[in-house]
């Protein structure tokens, strides 16, 4: 088993690795997440996908590459699409090869200390449609008509068909009792694997608006009366089979538009809100407006949920199809300055070696501007987050907290590929350096501030700074 095989950032992991996680209230009214020892965490990663290969060869084109060249980067979260359809090909008769694969995923994952969240991923219902998700044997269409839009996939939610597929999906006691059977599979296969970190439990969810409903008005509602309801069916499977992972609530994909969702409460602990960070012109091909007041906009409405229901934020998905476009700079850093501003975490769209909304391209390099994705951060801290930012215009980032009354936990500090110093005050000192971390101790109950600056080979090191190599690094924490 590739378990066996620990690498530095395995060994890291398993070193740090939380107790049963919860959620801490932060400063701006919106929790953050936070792991058993009370350390706030903050994820930041990729989604990693295969969605080209079924059956047989479901998941081929995911690699242990993906998990090392990630954490190389400084990320350590990945967002792991599975479908329902490859997961139960036939009604009740669950494909054990494809739960194997997953497995070996997740066991790569492990090895380079990466969580995953596990995403039943669909796009336009799945197979009956032409694309991936619910299995055709739940797809139900009352004979609707659909036509297919292959310049403009996302138009195909909108036909007769696929919105009548939802409303079953959503409706009828039977396919309920199938999902739930799904997911319980899921999480009692993997409630034990020390990589999963939690469940999304729909991607993107659509549904069928009645006479008379514009768009908002319909979402609203599917989110109040289908959604909801869908949501604690399903916490509740998964919590029948592992009650200590997260479970992941997303809001149909009009909150994109800057339109609070109607999602009510998801009873339960460890429930975090996940939508997506779209916006319909750049997804079109547009560059980015900084003047047009979107991100502001989707941050508006993106925060009332979690304010009102006392639940974190994660961002599913984000990121533009072409980043080459002239305003694609400012946008990553207006989008990094606003996630930071009130989300836990964030799964960027996608990583992959190509083009389009690839990360990286084939040689493993970043496209253009999306290495600014790639920031020294704070993956946990032990104790109270006063404030944390990168100044992307001057490679510097700053982390402020107060640390915890005798707490011994240490906090991790993330860095990606390069060489930093990171200095430390207030009583903290760096005691180790791994993998692409740097592992902080702090005197109990002191105000603790702490720079990150990029090394540059002609300056010495700073008096009280140390020097960290990020990227993944050979040998293993003592």
């Amino acid at each position: 088993m590739l378990r066996a095989i620990l690498t530095a950032g395995a060994v890291i992991a398993a070193l740090l690795a939380p107790d049963t996680a919860h959620a801490a209230e932060s400063g701006q009214g919106i929790p953050r997440l936070t792991d058993g020892h009370g350390r706030v965490l903050t994820l930041r990663g990729w989604n990693i996908e295969d969605k080209t290969h079924r059956g047989a060869a479901a998941l081929s084109q995911i690699t242990e590459r993906h998990f090392r060249d990630l954490r190389a980067q400084g990320f350590d979260f990945a967002r792991l699409l599975v479908f329902w359809d490859d997961l139960e090909p036939r009604p009740g008769h669950y494909s054990q090869a494809y739960l194997a694969k997953i497995e070996r995923i997740l066991d790569w994952a492990e090895r380079y200390g990466v969580k995953v969240l596990i995403d039943a991923h669909q796009d336009v219902f799945g197979p009956a449609f032409g694309h991936r998700g619910i299995p055709a044997w739940a797809t139900r269409t009352d004979g609707l008509p659909f036509t297919a839009h292959p310049d403009d996939w996302f138009a195909e939610y909108f036909e007769p068909a696929v919105e009548r597929a939802f409303t079953h999906l959503y409706d009828d006691p039977d396919l309920h009792r199938a999902q739930v059977r799904m997911w319980r599979t899921l999480a009692a296969r993997f409630a034990r694997h020390p990589a999963v970190f939690g469940y999304d439990l729909i991607n993107e969810p659509m549904g069928e608006p009645r006479p008379g409903e514009d768009r908002a008005t319909a979402a609203r509602r599917i989110e109040r009366d289908q959604l909801t309801p869908m949501y604690n069916r399903l916490a509740d499977a998964v919590r029948s089979a592992d009650r200590d992972a997260w479970v992941f609530v997303e809001p149909t994909p009009v909150v994109g538009e800057g339109v609070p969702t109607g999602l009510g409460r998801v009873h339960g602990p460890r429930i975090v809100y996940a939508p997506h960070f779209y916006d319909t012109a750049m997804e079109a091909g547009a560059d980015y407006d900084p003047g047009a007041g979107w991100i502001e906009a989707y941050e508006r409405a993106v925060t009332e949920y979690p304010r009102r229901y006392g639940v974190p934020v994660v961002i599913g998905e984000w990121g533009p199809p072409d980043s080459t476009l002239p305003h694609m700079g400012r946008f990553y850093r207006d989008a990094m300055a606003s996630l930071g501003r009130y989300a836990s975490g964030w799964a960027g769209y996608v990583w992959c070696y190509g083009g389009g909304y690839c990360a990286v391209d084939d040689t493993g390099a970043f496209r253009p501007h999306k290495e600014l994705t790639a920031e020294p951060y704070a993956e946990r801290v032990a104790g109270t987050l006063r404030s944390a930012g990168f100044d992307a215009d001057r490679g510097v980032y700053r982390l402020r907290f107060r640390s915890a009354p005798h707490h011994r936990s240490v906090s991790v500090l993330s860095l990606p590929a390069g060489t930093w110093h990171v200095t430390a005050r207030g009583g903290a000192t760096v005691v180790r350096e791994c993998a692409g971390r740097a592992l902080l101790r702090a005197a109990p109950d002191r105000t603790v501030t702490v720079t990150v600056t990029r090394a540059r080979p002609d300056r010495p090191d700073r008096p009280g700074s140390r020097t960290v190599g990020g990227g993944l690094a050979a040998g293993t924490l003592q």
